[in-house]
């Protein structure tokens, strides 16, 4: 076996035969793999619907969320209640509702929604 070994010419991975790769690689392993990526969107998902029906029920939203506009965090705040949203200097936050007054209700790309100050924004 050793002999055979030391005649065998070297070929990188990327250059070896398809025949070669699968048998290196369990069936399982391939399987394991996309199974954890679905779970992963799924759990995020989950977290979103979560997130929004929390929304809901502290805000008493009852209309169809739309994005009405994007806008940017020009700075840091962070919450001092539950119903205000803490951003992030250079944060990407989506406009959901204009509110009376001063503060509009945003949602982050984490899916968390609250109120954040309109002096706090960037809208371009």
């Amino acid at each position: 076996r050793e002999k055979d070994d030391k005649y065998k010419t070297w070929m990188p991975k990327f250059l070896m035969a398809k025949e070669n790769k699968d048998q290196r690689k369990s069936s399982n392993d391939a399987e394991r793999n996309i199974f954890k990526v679905k779970k992963s969107n799924a759990e995020k998902s989950k977290k979103m619907e979560k997130e929004e029906k929390f929304f809901r029920e502290t805000f008493m939203y009852d209309k169809e969320i739309n994005v009405i506009s994007r806008a940017t965090a020009e700075c840091s705040v962070p919450s001092k209640r539950r119903v205000d949203l803490p951003v992030t200097a250079g944060e990407q936050l989506d406009v959901i509702d204009v509110t009376e007054g001063n503060a509009v209700i945003c949602r982050n790309s984490g899916g968390r929604y609250g109120y954040v100050l309109v002096e706090h924004l960037n809208f371009r």
